[in-house]
């Protein structure tokens, strides 16, 4: 797929990959089937066939078997790789899961703690991102409308969990679903401010 993603203009340059984790300790208890190793390589492949592509991933925190170092590897990766958009999730018990029959060893304290502190890191990843993209122009889709704005997003960004694209509703007449052309002139951690060209 890659390939023809980096080459149609019509494919979105956006993969949601969702990797729950990258310690091998907290993967095998997880039942994945990958190790950190072979994660690391189709990421790598991924950013290295496909210019200009917008990687997502959602992570889960907490899971029975995550221990501080295992936590530690995970904050490293996420510094190391830079998601443009990222999500944590808190482990919480299922019954019915290969998860479900394992001690719950990590309290409800830490495992929020860890989300936030895995999203602080991502916030200045994202702001970083963002801030490269001010001055930039940008094909928007209009999604809605809310308060003094059009809410928008580029081809790298998902309904409902992505970056928003606001457009004032001074620039005129837009339908929803409709593409426009933006000039982003701010940025901020999980947002973009454009203006119609």
């Amino acid at each position: 797929m890659l390939p023809i993603i980096n080459s149609k203009p019509n494919i979105c340059k956006y993969i949601d990959i969702p990797i729950q984790h990258i310690s091998d300790n907290v993967l095998k208890t997880m039942r994945r089937g990958i190790t950190k190793r072979r994660t690391e390589e189709v990421l790598d492949r991924i950013k290295a066939e496909v210019s200009g592509i917008a990687l997502r991933t959602t992570l889960l925190v907490g899971h029975p078997g995550e221990y501080e170092q295992d936590f530690e590897e995970l904050k490293s990766f996420v510094e190391q790789y830079k998601f443009n958009r990222l999500g944590v999730f808190t482990y919480s018990h299922e019954g019915g899961t290969h998860a479900g029959t394992l001690e719950d060893h990590v309290a409800a304290e830490i495992k929020a703690a860890r989300a936030e502190e895995i999203m602080g890191i991502q916030h200045d990843i994202s702001f970083m991102h963002n801030q490269a993209l001010v001055g930039s122009e940008q094909k928007i889709i209009i999604d809605r409308i809310e308060g003094d704005f059009y809410m928008g997003r580029t081809q790298f960004d998902s309904p409902d969990v992505d970056n928003e694209v606001l457009l004032p509703l001074s620039s005129g007449y837009l339908r929803l679903g409709d593409f426009v052309n933006v000039r982003i002139t701010e940025a901020e951690p999980f947002d973009l401010i454009g203006q119609l060209l």
